[in-house]
């Protein structure tokens, strides 16, 4: 299965929040609720607001398998509002996600590739990104195994984060 990744714009904002919906059902089958909730994005405007947002602010990215949507991810130069900024030029992986169809075909590795390469080619060395710290640290142990080490941790209400970093 080969995996092409594109550049995305405002006009993927349905794709993307495909993409995130498949993951909330994937992740409540596997009976995680915490990390996104139980309802879909795309029922959330607040959810799609924050997702259109943060497009806007970065550089989206859509991974396809054989033409259809399997991942996504968008690259900004800043984390999300809970978290501090490096102090030095950084890119933050926001929003990456893989459609439920594509689990375990490495669609989100070759994203978090494609997302070295592109801080590379930026010209930048530090790469961030952040993820939910429950479910046993399933996420983190993912981010580590892809060469992400765990910088700190942060809670927004009860939800628990781990911000991992990667020198590229």
């Amino acid at each position: 299965m080969k995996i092409a990744i594109r550049k995305g714009g405002a006009e993927d904002l349905p794709a993307v929040l495909s993409v995130l919906d498949s993951a909330v059902v994937w992740l409540n089958g596997k009976g995680i609720t915490a990390q996104w909730g139980t309802e879909p994005f795309s029922t959330r405007p607040k959810a799609v607001e924050q997702v259109e947002r943060t497009m806007s602010e970065g550089d989206p990215w859509i991974a396809e398998i054989d033409g259809v949507p399997a991942g996504t991810m968008t690259l900004t130069p800043h984390p999300g509002q809970h978290i501090a900024p490096a102090d030095e030029p950084e890119v933050y992986v926001r929003l990456l996600a893989t459609d439920a169809r594509f689990h375990g075909h490495g669609v989100g590795a070759a994203l978090l590739a494609h997302a070295a390469e592109e801080t590379r080619r930026q010209g930048i060395s530090l790469l961030r990104v952040d993820c939910f710290a429950g479910s046993e640290g399933r996420l983190i142990a993912y981010y580590e195994a892809q060469g992400f080490t765990r910088t700190e941790t942060f809670a927004v209400d009860e939800w628990q984060g781990q911000v991992l970093e990667r020198r590229v």
